[in-house]
């Protein structure tokens, strides 16, 4: 009895969410009719090319949820589609970029028939045929940001001859994005994602599989517990040949327009049943080790060792009707043969000791308080307290790497980048960013963080040498000053502007100039200062700035973070120039 009831629980289940894709793909139905008018104009306008041409460039624009993949035979990355939002409209991409690792150069790539523009898809690499990219799936969304029209259409890139070709294969996945496809010996294995309307939505957790010599789609039959619906988890292949699924996102409407988010942190293993083609079971694991905190719109990629990293994302809070985010920047490895979460911890750079002429070098003044307690190399944190114009008390925290141990050897080689004491370099707190790994580097381009109810995208790139796991390398900056922002606004002339960024054009130098008139400038970063002198120096202007951004009423830990990551984003964008 008991089991039949369970029975029946789970096939009412199964219809619910039938029920719920059908009415889902029905009201959603007239809005994709719509947008397809638009993305066929961009065909339309991709049609016209009819050769290859490859243009050595500048680093591309700033954007999230794109692709970045290794060139399976070159010392290359590719860089495809991805989106950016400046405040008035929602701008996607198809465009395709080549980074030399060893030039340090990018090139624009324009092939005849691409993919349509889109974003939050997923692209796998696999070394058949001089190398091919496979991409699946992704969204495009009207420029308002408020329809969506989810791809289920499967491409391929041919590394070797540079063509575009669509696959099309029946019985494939619906349309989604937010998705998460890996290389599985001579198949990829497609896992969950989800589909939004303006009104509703709906995530999954079905599993399919794409054969890559037959060219054919099949819904994989599984067994056992496995994870609930979600989108933008971590998949990997284990060095045994199974499938690890770890946290993710989903939401539910808990009642009449208030949907309630869900930041998953569990673990579970996809495993092949021997001798049962295309018979697939589930199992629930529990790590052990430093585990990530419950996060969403976090990086993953693969190290050498066969570890998974996972890098950054967000840490939704809400509070009271208003959503607010902590945004991340650190480091974490999952070992699949220790089933163990690894906190990536960074040495610092390595400063060179030499035996001949050294001497001992004792702490000075307030570097010797400094290195008190029970290790030098622990990081400090600078607490500051100040007052804002209406009277708020604000805390502002810096966390910095140690300074150099006392007794430590000093180089004669005084002042050079390696000297202890000197700020880590990493990549600023932010989400959606692209991840990558070649020869043991870890490469990180774009994404985006919040300051107050402005987003900032990101067109950086740094590099981590994952042998060594001394410090990041800054390959491209981002330039502050290319932030576009423009705030909602019904008038023609920003519209027009806003057009204009549309359609991919550079901005008259005149207007800007004028758009700038009278704006604050901000203060400048001195020659070698660190961040920690830097932001108690400009406190007082960045919590300015945060609370023109935040609005009146803010709490104090909004105005915190917005005040510290335009702080931190200027920093980063101008110290070393």
């Amino acid at each position: 009895m008991g089991k039949k009831g369970k029975k029946e629980k789970g096939r009412g289940a199964e219809k619910t969410a039938a029920k719920m894709e059908k009415k889902v793909s029905k009201r959603s139905r007239k809005e994709e009719e719509d947008l397809e008018a638009l993305i066929a104009h961009f065909q339309t306008l991709d049609a016209r090319k009819t050769q290859v041409v490859e243009t050595p460039c500048s680093p591309p624009s700033p954007r999230l949820n794109a692709s970045l993949s290794t060139h399976p035979e070159k010392d290359e990355l590719i860089l495809f589609g991805g989106e950016y939002f400046n405040g008035q409209k929602t701008f996607l991409y198809n465009e395709l970029y080549i980074y030399n690792i060893r030039k340090d150069s990018w090139t624009k790539v324009e092939i005849p028939n691409p993919p349509p523009r889109r974003c939050a898809h997923q692209a796998v690499v696999v070394p058949q045929g001089g190398g091919q990219v496979w991409i699946f799936g992704g969204e495009f969304a009207s420029p308002d940001g408020e329809q969506f029209y989810h791809y289920k259409d499967l491409w391929v890139l041919h590394l070797a001859t540079k063509t575009w070709e669509q696959v099309r294969s029946a019985g494939g996945p619906s349309g989604r994005s937010g998705h998460r496809m890996v290389a599985w010996k001579r198949q990829l294995i497609l896992f969950g994602g989800f589909h939004e309307s303006t009104r509703d939505y709906i995530y999954y957790n079905d599993v399919y599989a794409f054969n890559l010599d037959t060219y054919t789609w099949s819904k994989l039959s599984l067994s056992g517990t496995g994870p609930t619906p979600r989108s933008g988890c971590q998949m990997t292949v284990t060095p045994q040949g199974n499938i690890i699924i770890y946290g993710g996102y989903s939401k539910q409407r808990v009642r009449k327009d208030v949907d309630r988010g869900t930041q998953h942190s569990d673990m579970f293993l996809l495993k092949a049943e021997e001798g049962k083609e295309g018979k697939w079971s589930w199992t629930r694991i529990h790590p052990s080790g430093a585990k990530p905190t419950p996060r969403s719109g976090f990086s993953v990629a693969v190290a050498p060792n066969h570890q998974t990293l996972l890098f950054g994302g967000v840490c939704d809070e809400e509070e009271e009707e208003r959503l607010e985010g902590d945004f991340l920047n650190d480091l974490h490895f999952y070992d699949p043969v220790r089933n163990r979460w690894l906190a990536g911890q960074l040495k610092g750079p390595k400063v060179e000791k030499r035996r001949r002429r050294g001497r001992k070098v004792e702490p000075r003044g307030a570097d010797k308080q400094e290195v008190k307690g029970p290790s030098a190399q622990e990081p400090l944190e600078v607490v500051r307290e100040v007052v804002s114009e209406d009277g708020t008390v604000v805390t502002i925290k810096q966390v910095l790497a140690a300074p150099g141990a006392a007794g430590q050897l000093e180089s004669d080689d005084n002042g050079g980048p390696e000297e202890a004491g000197m700020a880590p370099v990493e990549p600023s707190p932010r989400s959606n960013a692209m991840l990558a790994v070649k020869h043991g580097r870890l490469y990180l381009y774009g994404g985006m963080f919040e300051a107050g109810d402005r987003q900032v995208t990101l067109s950086d790139l740094y590099c981590l040498d994952l042998h060594k796991m001394e410090e990041w390398t800054v390959l491209v900056e981002t330039d502050p000053e290319s932030q576009e922002w423009l705030e909602e606004t019904d008038s023609d002339e920003d519209s027009e502007e806003a057009e204009g960024a549309e359609g991919g054009g550079e901005e008259d130098e005149e207007e800007e100039d004028s758009s700038e008139e009278g704006a604050e400038e901000h203060p400048s970063v001195a020659p070698g200062e660190l961040f920690a002198d830097y932001l108690p120096r400009t406190e007082q202007h960045w919590l300015r700035c945060a609370q023109d951004d935040v609005g009146p009423g803010a709490p104090e830990r909004r105005v915190l973070r917005a005040a510290q990551a335009l702080a931190q984003a200027f920093y980063d964008g101008s110290a070393g120039r």
